[in-house]
């Protein structure tokens, strides 16, 4: 290209060779450029052989064995990379359950507690306590049909990998404190044959009563109740089968050994929500 540029200024040469000679060139130097972006374009995949978690973690099995061929994009991945420490904690909570603790909010039963709304416990599955405390994150906002519940994060700190993904665990969130809630032992509440739950107490005059119940939930060995007792009132816990509404008893305290029916007083605690 260079010699027909000069021997095109002596018309030795037509300007159709040297027209031809150019073009070859700029060919030449545009192929030059391909195939460095193909080398460039290889160092780069071959950058993407090193996978590299983007997180700290724990790393499970492999699915794919050495020599396997695989490609970008591949539905089945090499392995799955776990982060244990914190780990997410996710539970469902019935929709059911938030209306009814709107209601109580809004009815002045539920007093809320700004320093320990977020504070989440949690019991592993064999009954015991885990040792941290956990951070409410947030709450879904959709309901799943098909269950009625919608889904509540939990982030817990875990130092020591106890807790691992799959495990169940329960997780104690306390929603409010109710100032004036009564409890009563389960074993002082009957059903009738329709299933209504109810008790016998003995009254001021040492008569037994009948008291139909309104349950809330249980707690421990007790039930929340949500109507049907008042502070002080005396529930029949044992000897319940020898004694029938109207009829007057000799009520000792639970803890004593005598008397034909023993009585226990309600008591107060402050109520969470589980």
């Amino acid at each position: 290209m260079e010699r027909y540029k000069e021997l095109i200024v002596d018309k030795a040469v037509s300007q159709q060779d040297y027209d031809d000679a150019l073009a070859a060139v700029e060919q030449a130097r545009a192929e030059i450029e391909y195939w460095k972006a193909q080398v460039e374009a290889a160092r780069i995949n071959l950058n993407y052989a090193r996978v590299t978690a983007p997180f700290a973690g724990r790393i499970g099995k492999t699915h794919v064995r050495t020599g396997t061929v695989v490609t970008a994009y591949q539905s089945q991945p090499f392995a799955t990379v776990q982060q244990l420490n914190p780990i997410y904690v996710d539970v469902a909570q019935s929709s059911a359950e938030l209306l009814r603790l709107r209601r109580s909010y809004e009815a002045g039963q539920l007093s809320s507690d700004a320093g320990n709304e977020r504070n989440v416990r949690l019991v592993l599955e064999d009954g015991t306590a885990y040792p941290l405390e956990g951070k409410l994150q947030f709450r879904d906002v959709t309901v799943d049909p098909m269950t009625g519940s919608y889904s509540v994060r939990i982030v817990v700190p875990n130092p020591n990998h106890l807790l691992l993904p799959g495990m169940f665990v329960r997780a104690i969130v306390q929603e409010g404190v109710a100032e004036q809630a009564i409890l009563a032992p389960q074993q002082g509440v009957s059903r009738t044959a329709k299933g209504e739950p109810f008790a016998l107490i003995v009254d001021e005059s040492g008569t037994v009563r009948q008291r139909m119940l309104t349950l809330n939930r249980a707690i421990g060995d007790k039930w929340l109740i949500a109507s049907g007792l008042s502070d002080g009132d005396r529930v029949i816990v044992e000897g319940s089968l020898n004694v029938r509404p109207g009829v007057v008893v000799k009520a000792v305290p639970l803890d004593s050994p005598k008397g034909s029916a023993n009585a226990s007083p309600s008591k107060r605690l402050s109520a969470g929500s589980n």
